[in-house]
């Protein structure tokens, strides 16, 4: 029985202390002069930043091109499966690293470190950011690309100036510039080995073996004459090129 009433008594001093304490939520939010609304719309934006981080490499890094260009070169060689998808989207991501890594360092130290240490707002941080990845697209788009999307956008988006063009017309814009070179590199990689094709299809019919898959044969010669050639030494020294 004292047992009991011992084990009773700790119950509700634990309970009293435990009520005496209270929960503090202003302390999760960071601390500055916006209010707390404001704070989680902003934790709720960089979470959805994050969230389509993949979508916006793609979008306005020179991503696109180079792995539209590795799939042309598998098609060719006639490989459905080797390199698999996660190796050449791997060297796409590293080569995408390596060329805009400029533009990267450029929005870290004028945009998003500043930002961090509380010298910029988060308005001046996006102009400052965005002004870097700007410069890159429009290095790179087709002056056709932007009057295209200027014409169909029926006076919403008008190009005054390109320094200050408007992202939601040159992203678009910069993209299909993108697939155009894309396909454009992939025509010259694919051509050799459509000849390889061509000239091992038509031996192989006038000696008569018509039950014989062209493929067959085409197929170790045309990886024999990309390795012969340094075929990934000049592709990607090429598709790098084309960038700078």
């Amino acid at each position: 029985m004292k047992r009991l009433l011992v084990a009773v008594l700790l119950l509700a001093l634990t309970c009293a202390s435990a009520s005496a304490q209270t929960i503090d939520l202003g302390s999760l939010i960071p601390g500055g002069g916006g209010s707390a609304t404001g704070r989680i719309i902003q934790l709720v934006a960089i979470l959805t930043i994050l969230s389509v981080a993949p979508g916006l490499l793609i979008m306005v890094t020179s991503f696109t091109r180079f792995v539209v260009a590795l799939s042309f070169l598998r098609s060719g060689l006639g490989l459905q499966s080797s390199p698999p998808n996660l190796v050449m989207i791997s060297l796409s991501l590293f080569m995408t690293f390596y060329v805009m890594a400029p533009t990267f360092d450029r929005a870290w130290e004028t945009g998003l470190k500043p930002m961090m240490d509380n010298s910029i707002t988060e308005q001046e941080a996006y102009g400052k950011v965005t002004e870097p990845f700007r410069q890159f697209m429009l290095a790179q788009v087709r002056d056709k690309d932007l009057n295209l999307f200027e014409d169909l956008s029926k006076g919403s988006f008008q190009i005054k100036d390109r320094a200050t063009i408007d992202l939601r017309l040159l992203i678009p814009a910069f993209m299909i510039s993108e697939l155009r070179r894309g396909f454009e590199i992939g025509f010259l990689v694919v051509l050799p080995f459509l000849v390889i094709d061509m000239i091992v299809a038509t031996l192989t019919m006038s000696m008569g073996m018509m039950m014989l898959p062209p493929s067959v044969i085409s197929l170790p010669i045309k990886i024999l004459f990309f390795v012969l050639i340094d075929g990934w030494n000049l592709l990607i020294g090429s598709l790098v090129r084309s960038v700078n």
